[in-house]
């Protein structure tokens, strides 16, 4: 493990790093359309259109990070329940994934607190409240459920699209789309997390740690789930080439 990290610890480094940008563009994001005194706040008056708007922000933070240099060298999972169904298809090691998913739960609660920090009003405010997941107006049954179809979803467009040739490039283009929907229309179940370690980063900093077992379970039970269902099914196809079949 220690090799692992004398190694590798750029990677490591910029996993932090890009789930911490991640989550510092979803606050500010979220206070640019929903705080009242926001002009865009006024000019968008409809809650379906801000959702939309919001999901525009951050899919397009997501492509950004992904196709940036820093993120092509990690892989940017940015996500532990990412990593450890990589870590089950074998396409990461056991020593790179504990210390990819370190990374990312200390990369995003630093980046919250950091950002509350110096933005304590921004970042409280009610209508920003840390960006924080939480089972909607549906409840916590919906809640769980939806994040674990959205985390399917989410995992198997990865699979498909990284794995067929046509597509491979455009895998970061596929997963930003998906989130502009999602946000758009699942957030009011659950928040859309899709994340454990994006979870627990607005937890951290509101020192609210209620329903976060959903985000802890969920997200890995619909992606690993994913890559199950790829491994044992999908994968045989002929049309992809899986290295991890076995």
């Amino acid at each position: 493990m220690i090799a692992a990290l004398k190694t590798n610890w750029p990677k490591y480094l910029i996993e932090g790093w890009a789930l911490g940008m991640f989550m510092i563009s979803a606050t500010f994001f979220a206070g640019f359309f929903e705080l009242p005194h926001s002009p865009a706040r006024h000019l968008v008056t409809d809650p379906l259109l801000r959702r939309w708007l919001g999901g525009c922000a951050m899919g397009i933070t997501l492509m950004g990070l992904v196709y940036s240099g820093w993120g092509r060298r990690s892989g940017a999972h940015m996500n532990p329940a990412v990593t450890l169904t990589f870590l089950y298809l074998k396409k990461i090691s056991r020593y790179d994934a504990v210390w990819y998913i370190a990374a990312q739960f200390t990369g995003g609660a630093l980046a919250m607190l950091l950002f509350g920090n110096l933005f304590p009003d921004f970042t409280a405010a009610r209508e920003v409240n840390y960006v924080q997941t939480q089972p909607g107006m549906a409840g916590i049954a919906a809640a769980f459920i939806a994040e674990v179809v959205i985390s399917l979803g989410m995992f198997l467009t990865v699979l498909y699209s990284s794995n067929y040739k046509k597509t491979a490039p455009y895998t970061g283009v596929f997963a930003g789309l998906l989130l502009m929907l999602y946000i758009t229309v699942e957030s009011p179940l659950s928040g859309t997390s899709m994340n454990p370690a994006r979870s627990i980063a607005s937890a951290v900093a509101a020192s609210n740690f209620h329903y976060q077992w959903i985000f802890l379970t969920a997200p890995l039970i619909g992606m690993l789930g994913a890559g199950i269902a790829w491994k044992a099914w999908i994968c045989r196809k002929p049309e992809f080439k899986c290295s991890f079949q076995g």
